[in-house]
């Protein structure tokens, strides 16, 4: 399974839409609270190319982008493939 690693705030819709989804698949996900955590804001964006918005999603070290790239991901079918990659 790939790592999976969501940079997210309690307060986000969003956030909890696209956490939702992983959960939904059952995968196991590592969730970076940016609210509590103002390094890991930094640390998102500079991973994410200068994106300051939540949520932002890597999958396997890949930036994946936000909730709408997700689910955009799933309705292609390529989400499944992407978490079942080795790490």
């Amino acid at each position: 399974m790939a790592k999976i690693e969501v940079y997210s705030s309690f307060l986000c819709g969003y956030c909890a839409r696209a956490k939702s989804l992983l959960e939904s698949k059952g995968v196991a996900y590592d969730d970076l609270d940016v609210f509590t955590d103002p390094g890991k804001r930094q640390e998102m964006i500079e991973r994410a190319g200068g994106r300051t918005s939540v949520p932002q999603i890597f999958i396997g070290g890949q930036h994946i982008g936000g909730c709408d790239e997700l689910y955009a991901l799933e309705r292609q079918g390529q989400l499944d493939a992407l978490l079942e990659q080795s790490a």
